[in-house]
C-alpha cells in the first residue's frame, strides 16, 4: 500500500465534502475525547468510531496501560486535561491482545519484561482457568485500568468531572463493547 497515494486520495475526498476543512484543522484541537488505547495495528482509535479529525487526544502503547512512572503518558493526560479540556476520557482495550497474551503466557523476552510486568499486575494470573478468556483477561485489564487513572496524580489534580469510559474492541466483528467500572 502506497502511503501517499492514499494521503492523496484523503485529501481529494475531504476537500470534495468541505474545501475549507484543512484550513478550519489547522487552526487548533479542542477535542472532546482523550483516548488510551493499544497501539495495536488493527485498533485505530478514529478509524473504528468513525471520528473525524481533531475529535480524539490519543495516546497509545502495549495494552492500553496506566502507569503513572510513564512519563509519555503523563504528558498527555495532562495535556488533555489541562490545555484541550477534554470532556471525557476514554480507555480502548481490544480481543486478541498481543499484550495481554505475553502477559498470561509469561513473556520472557528481556526487552518486553518491564511492560509485561505492568500488564501481570492487572491480572487475576492465579485465578485464571478455562473460564477466564484471553479476552476476559483483556476485559478485566481496561477494568483496571480505568481503576489506575482514578488514582493518576494527574488525573486527581485536573480530572475532576471528566467522565471515564472503559470499551473492548472485537477484532472478528468490528463492535465496540462497552464495558462497566
Amino acid at each position: 500500500m502506497d502511503i501517499q497515494k492514499q494521503n492523496e486520495l484523503f485529501v481529494k475526498e475531504t476537500i470534495s465534502e468541505n474545501k475549507l476543512y484543512f484550513s478550519e484543522l489547522s487552526k487548533g484541537q479542542s477535542p472532546e475525547y482523550f483516548v488510551l488505547s493499544c497501539c495495536d495495528s488493527r485498533v485505530s482509535p478514529s478509524v473504528i468510531s468513525q471520528m473525524p479529525l481533531g475529535t480524539m487526544f490519543v495516546h497509545r502503547n502495549i495494552a492500553n496501560q496506566v502507569n503513572k512512572d510513564d512519563e509519555s503518558f503523563s504528558a498527555s493526560l495532562y495535556y488533555a486535561l489541562h490545555h484541550l479540556k477534554v470532556k471525557k476520557i476514554i480507555i480502548e482495550g481490544h480481543t486478541n491482545c498481543g499484550g495481554v497474551a505475553a502477559a498470561c503466557n509469561n513473556n520472557q523476552e528481556p526487552e518486553l519484561q518491564y511492560w509485561v510486568n505492568s500488564i501481570k499486575e492487572n491480572l487475576p494470573l492465579e485465578d485464571r482457568s478455562e473460564s477466564l478468556s484471553l479476552d476476559d483477561m483483556s476485559r478485566v485489564n481496561v477494568i483496571k485500568q480505568i481503576e489506575k487513572l482514578k488514582s493518576h496524580p494527574i488525573y486527581k489534580k485536573y480530572g475532576e468531572g471528566i467522565q471515564i469510559l472503559g470499551f473492548l474492541f472485537h477484532l472478528d466483528s468490528g463492535r465496540l463493547e462497552q464495558l462497566e467500572n
